[in-house]
């Protein structure tokens, strides 16, 4: 994927209510991504405190589902202008700008 290559760091906060509700999810501030808001916040449904949360959903579920939307945005939640903007009108753009972040946080060996 144009993702490939990249080693993004994702913060993971739970609050002393989880997991009645659900952590959150962050990147860095102003990482490119349709789905993931200025101040890096991750918008993801299963991450929804009023509609998608269940207290029964793991970790593993969370980080899989952050991993599959890097690579298959959602454009029905959209974060973030840029990102949405490019994704949907712009592809190759879009690719472009996700490749160039990815080379900004190479593996960690």
């Amino acid at each position: 994927t144009d993702w490939e290559g990249g080693n993004f760091p994702l913060a993971v906060y739970f609050s002393e209510d989880y997991p009645s509700k659900p952590p959150k999810c962050k990147f860095p501030q102003g990482f490119f991504h349709p789905n993931v808001y200025p101040s890096g916040t991750v918008c993801l449904s299963i991450l929804n405190e009023d509609s998608g949360w269940r207290p029964a959903i793991t970790v593993k579920q969370i980080l899989v589902g952050i991993q599959d939307l890097l690579d298959q945005p959602n454009p029905a939640d959209p974060a973030q202008t840029d990102g949405y903007q490019l994704f949907i009108q712009e592809n190759a753009e879009y690719r472009r700008r996700v490749r160039q972040q990815a080379k900004q946080y190479p593996p960690i060996v």
